[in-house]
């Protein structure tokens, strides 16, 4: 074989690897992997509608909240992870503290999601809103008689209030927003007040909340909007006649707000397809996705000018605690050792 036979075969063998590998790269970036603890239901539309507007596939897994950190802490370097999406910026925070998430500089997220509902540095980015209000008993509370937060350890609810344990990260979270409003003391007081003012021991989530107030024992539940919500529109006639006895009140209206929490999505510190991810956060983070995401979560849309569910909205409109959920996180181990201290289940 001619030497310029033998040259020409050797730059056609590196122009076909090159292809190659062009190709597998093209591959690789055209598609993005998420981590998700919302059900697959409340998040694969938005995430279809992602791929038909930037033909970028995502392979979506499901898990538990603290399950998805474990694994991501386990796969490391290695995790096939682009974005990790759970709920409570009490984990937000934590993904961040144990180094799995990375910081992404968007004008757009940053224009689009209010600085209180994102991590200070850019790690994290909320995409809805969870209110924890006080609910009541209809037919046995005038909700005249509360005004916030504080009141619920007053002498006319003692042996009357229903809320879940101490272990809760939802807990965690009120907790720590009223430590960096009142500040340690204050709040080490209020948790031995309701502590003496629990109905029963704390049991079960926040729908076990809200089915033990319509039930009668207890007559005012602290629990999250999006799980009143899901009661209502659930189909299921026992869950729609409890939830239908249940009556919604916004607290601390005339100062810090009612304390609201987050789902949210992070970009991890292993994220193989880096742009693609940013362009995925940036997506849901605009007024369409945002619309629709209100819609059918049963949750608070973080831009204000976004309609809420018509259901969500009967409740009325009400100020927002504008303190930035990062400090949640920040707050946390503060927040379980009050709550450990006032004997706090």
């Amino acid at each position: 074989m001619s030497k310029n036979r033998l040259k020409y075969t050797a730059l056609l063998l590196v122009a076909v690897n090159l292809l190659l590998v062009a190709c597998t790269e093209q591959k690789k970036t055209d598609e993005v992997n998420v981590y998700s603890s919302r059900k697959e239901a409340l998040i694969k539309p938005a995430l279809e509608q992602f791929t038909a507007a930037t033909g970028i596939k995502v392979n979506l897994v499901t898990g538990k909240d603290d399950a998805l950190i474990e694994r991501l802490k386990a796969e490391g370097a290695a995790s096939p992870a682009d974005v990790l999406i759970t709920v409570d910026a009490g984990r937000l925070y934590r993904a961040k503290s144990f180094g799995l998430t990375q910081a992404i500089e968007s004008t757009e997220l940053s224009q689009n999601i209010p600085s209180s509902f994102r991590d200070p540095e850019n790690h994290w980015f909320g995409l809805s809103l969870r209110a924890r209000p006080i609910m009541y008993a209809k037919d046995r509370v005038n909700p005249t008689n509360l005004k916030n937060y504080a009141s619920l350890t007053e002498n006319q609810w003692l042996g009357k209030v229903c809320i879940r344990s101490s272990g809760n990260i939802y807990n965690q979270s009120l907790v720590a927003s009223m430590i960096a409003s009142i500040g340690v003391k204050s709040v080490e007081t209020w948790a031995k007040g309701m502590v003496n003012n629990f109905a029963r021991k704390p049991v079960g989530g926040d729908r076990d909340q809200i089915k033990a107030l319509a039930s009668g024992q207890c007559d005012v539940a602290v629990a999250n909007t999006y799980y009143l919500f899901g009661m209502l529109q659930s189909g299921d006639p026992e869950q729609v006649e409890a939830a239908e006895k249940v009556g919604v009140f916004f607290p601390n209206q005339t100062d810090r707000g009612t304390h609201v929490n987050v789902s949210g999505i992070a970009v991890t510190k292993a994220a193989k397809n880096k742009n693609h991810a940013q362009q995925l956060l940036e997506f849901l983070s605009r007024d369409e996705t945002q619309s629709w995401y209100a819609q059918i979560n049963g949750e608070y849309p973080v831009k204000a000018h976004i309609e809420p569910h018509p259901l969500l909205a009967t409740w009325g409109s009400f100020k927002k605690d504008s303190l930035n959920l990062s400090k949640l996180g920040e707050l946390n181990s503060e927040a379980v050792k009050i709550m450990d201290r006032a004997g706090w289940p």
